[in-house]
């Protein structure tokens, strides 16, 4: 009789053991199931917010060879580009081009942790929460925001904030490469390539179609004889970073000081960062 009640327990303990190992592999396969049957990471991040599937596949369909991600990228925010171009008059081609640069097209540490979509640091006058980022240093100030949308209003008064970007306002709307340019010039970013790599996304997403949307009939194409002598513009601004001195400036441009303070005006050789000098007669 004991020994029949010691089978019994055997065998409920074997089946108990045989369910418990099942229930494991079952739970693990719809875990798998479930990351394969998603389509692209920054789909899962961007889920709650509203784009339009159809614009998305409407466009690769077109052409293949575009990165769906970019694509839901650009669905997703060319809402928030075009109102802040309503707002402070930045194109939104410009934006969004910045907006995939700068974030990997959302799928970038800064975007996914901090929604900071523009690779906007600290500076002393950021009292929001913060993320510490490698990028030119080690474990570098990031701003980070609650949502994506505030990312991109800060963009647009980290621009029109700072005299050091005044210019590129000049500027015709349409004028993406102008705009490019200017970014850089004014040192927005450090990359040499930065106005090209701009510039290439905005003409194989078609990005002007959206400043097209917030201008209407008053958009211009702006030509390439108007993009040349815009660009030319630019070269002949510098914009005062710190370090600089009338004297190193004088030297880079291979002008002598007392050209440069008559140029811009100058009564003395002091000058202030974000500053914008002529490099040559108005």
């Amino acid at each position: 009789m004991k020994l029949k009640y010691i089978l019994i327990i055997v065998v409920i303990a074997v089946v108990s053991t045989s369910c418990k190992s099942k229930k494991r592999i079952v739970d693990n396969s719809t875990s798998v199931k479930k990351h394969v049957q998603t389509s692209t990471d920054t789909e899962v991040k961007y889920a709650s917010l509203k784009y339009d599937i159809n614009e998305v596949e409407s466009q690769l369909r077109k052409n293949p060879k575009l990165s769906r991600k970019s694509l839901v990228y650009i669905a997703t925010f060319g809402r928030d580009a075009k109102e802040e171009m309503e707002k402070y008059n930045i194109p939104a081609s410009i934006t969004l081009a910045q907006g995939l640069l700068e974030s990997g097209s959302g799928s970038g540490r800064l975007a996914k942790e901090g929604n900071n979509h523009f690779g906007i640091k600290c500076h002393k006058s950021w009292q929001g929460d913060v993320l510490h980022h490698d990028d030119d240093a080690l474990q570098e100030c990031f701003r980070k925001y609650k949502h994506p949308k505030y990312s991109y209003r800060d963009h647009s008064l980290f621009l029109t904030g700072r005299q050091r970007y005044m210019f590129l306002f000049s500027l015709k709307k349409s004028d993406y490469k102008g705009w490019a340019r200017g970014l850089k010039k004014a040192g927005y970013a450090t990359d040499p390539k930065y106005p090209v790599k701009l510039i290439s996304l905005i003409e194989r997403y078609d990005l002007t179609r959206f400043d097209k949307q917030v201008l209407g009939t008053y958009y211009k194409e702006t030509s390439s004889r108007k993009n040349r002598k815009n660009s030319r513009a630019i070269q002949a601004l510098h914009t005062v970073v710190k370090g600089d001195t009338l004297y190193s400036i004088s030297k880079r441009y291979k002008l002598s000081v007392d050209e440069l303070k008559v140029i811009n005006g100058l009564n003395n050789n002091s000058i202030s960062i974000g500053q914008q000098l002529y490099l040559q007669s108005k």
